[in-house]
């Protein structure tokens, strides 16, 4: 539409549907396809899960900080599609073993000796009557078999057909649910390639304050790091008071005498991870590129000293972040994976070819390529609003604001964005807003930085509803949530979410960039109308 009506040229409206960003993002899936292919982010997950123990709330800590490690690497919707039947097998497991120490107390109770006739009714959901007896804990077992009541609550759910033992049974079904959607989340924040946000915000500030240099991997993670491991804390403290209430004394057992469901927690876990077997050539490879990637774009430009840009530095901003990804990318279809055999006619075996570690059909797959047209549709109007002295425009208009405290301004955009980003897609929202936001800092004199960034960060805020954002759908799917649990626990991780982002936008953030001061790099504005 640009073109027809004379607004900006074809040729440029064709050059924002490729630009760094995407390159950007084809090297950063290049690297989820080969860790997804060959089970590395299964393997990693396990393993930082059993770091942490099989007590209930340390072991939802461990899920959350496993999930939210590899979303900083890989996109949300995969690392929650991935961790939650590990999660489901996880509860299940536990509402089994609660079902036979119940078992073992009436065997201890009564002397009868149908064990596993009783364990069986109970683990798979067979028994429909409510029992009456009264039980006594057995010597053994801990506080948590002591405490099962005479009387159990069974629950249904309409959308699964699952039946919970007590009402126990289902909160703590809820409560992991939300943890691994909120998590994959939060955990995107971290790194300016674990979420299209992030991205779409770096390419839109780079290309229109394009003598600042400020924003790179390592400044993001710098300075968004602080932010969500303080998110991840306070979320964890809020869905387990919220869920199963927070118990002191029982947290303090972690390391102690496990019960009986935390040995059988502990138990599926461990075959989970047994199943993967021994690590293989091809996970080694690509924990080596996943690291050699993450080194490079640490070291690309750290801020604190030198870095290996310098070598370029006659070519300034020609070395960027997506000159990594893409080399280290490109190294995923050339470095062997396995090698292809073939029989010839004297019977004899021999190697014929080999198989890449990921094959350019396994990329098309995992590759977003929605969200590239989308961001690029996004680029296009920015430079449209750009050219046709729309965004001089809106900004003049919103310069009253500049009477308002710095403060005040930031928490309404922020509230504005996270209200906005739950009816509407994270990339969609802020790529109609980015435009927006940016000739209002520029027409109150306040450093840019001061509110694209919290703007950015808080436009991942999508907790409330399940069709807010994709890991929210995942975890609903599995029938254990009410749209009403959701909204509960949403709320408050919203609040969480926007708190922590106000408290470091006026603390650590501010001498990273020095948002006080108006920088040089962006324009001054002056106070002409626009017809």
């Amino acid at each position: 539409m640009f073109p027809m009506f004379g607004i900006i040229p074809s040729k440029k409206v064709a050059s924002a549907y490729f630009k760094d960003f995407h390159l950007l993002l084809i090297g950063v899936i290049c690297l989820a396809t080969s860790t997804e292919k060959w089970n590395l982010h299964k393997r990693i997950a396990l393993r930082m899960v059993t770091m942490v123990g099989v007590n209930p709330a340390w072991l939802t800590l461990g899920f959350m900080s496993s999930t939210a490690f590899l979303s900083m690497w890989l996109s949300n919707t995969s690392t929650a599609a991935m961790v939650m039947p590990i999660v489901e097998a996880v509860a299940q497991q536990i509402i089994s073993a609660e079902a036979e120490v119940e078992a073992t107390q009436m065997t201890y109770i009564s002397g009868s000796t149908n064990y596993g006739l009783e364990t069986d009714e109970n683990v798979n959901g067979h028994e429909t009557s409510e029992r009456k007896e009264k039980t006594k804990p057995v010597p053994g077992y801990g506080n948590d078999a002591g405490k099962i009541s005479s009387k159990m609550e069974i629950e249904k759910n309409s959308g699964t057909g699952n039946k919970y033992r007590t009402k126990k049974d289902h909160m703590m079904c809820k409560l992991m649910c939300l943890c691994i959607a909120y998590s994959s989340t939060i955990g995107g924040l971290t790194t300016i390639t674990g979420t299209s946000t992030n991205l779409i915000f770096a390419e839109h500030f780079n290309t229109r304050y394009p003598d600042c240099h400020c924003i790179n991997f390592g400044s993001w993670f710098l300075m968004s790091f602080p932010a969500a491991i303080i998110i991840l804390l306070l979320s964890w403290i809020w869905l387990q008071w919220l869920f199963l209430g927070f118990n002191f004394k029982e947290m303090a057992r972690c390391g102690k005498t496990a019960t009986a469901k935390q040995k059988a927690c502990a138990e599926v876990i461990k075959q989970q991870y047994q199943k993967l077997g021994p690590i293989r050539y091809q996970e080694i490879v690509t924990l080596v590129l996943f690291i050699v990637m993450a080194l490079l774009w640490f070291s690309r430009d750290p801020g604190f000293m030198p870095g290996w840009s310098v070598l370029f530095s006659e070519y300034p901003g020609f070395a960027t972040d997506s000159t990594v990804a893409l080399l280290v990318g490109l190294l995923f279809f050339l470095i062997p994976a396995k090698r292809l055999t073939k029989t010839i006619p004297t019977g004899e075996t021999v190697a014929s070819d080999y198989s890449p570690l990921i094959t350019w059909k396994e990329f098309q797959s995992f590759m977003p390529w929605d969200i590239a047209i989308l961001v690029g549709g996004g680029f296009a109007l920015a430079d449209g609003c750009e050219e046709s002295g729309l965004s001089k425009w809106i900004g003049n208009k919103l310069s009253p604001l500049g009477s308002l405290p710095v403060w005040l301004i930031i928490l309404i955009s922020s509230l504005l964005v996270t209200s906005l980003t739950e009816v509407a897609s994270n990339p969609a929202t802020i790529t109609l807003l980015l435009p927006i936001l940016s000739p209002l800092a520029e027409a109150i004199q306040v450093n840019p930085l001061y509110i694209l960034l919290p703007s950015t960060l808080c436009t991942s805020f999508a907790f409330l509803l399940p069709v807010a954002n994709p890991p929210n759908a995942i975890v609903f799917s599995y029938g254990h949530l009410k749209v009403t649990d959701m909204v509960k626990a949403g709320l408050g991780v919203n609040i969480v979410g926007v708190a922590v982002v106000m408290l470091g936008m006026f603390t650590w953030i501010v001498p990273m960039f020095d948002l006080h001061t108006y920088p040089s790099w962006a324009p001054a504005v002056s106070n002409e109308t626009i017809p």
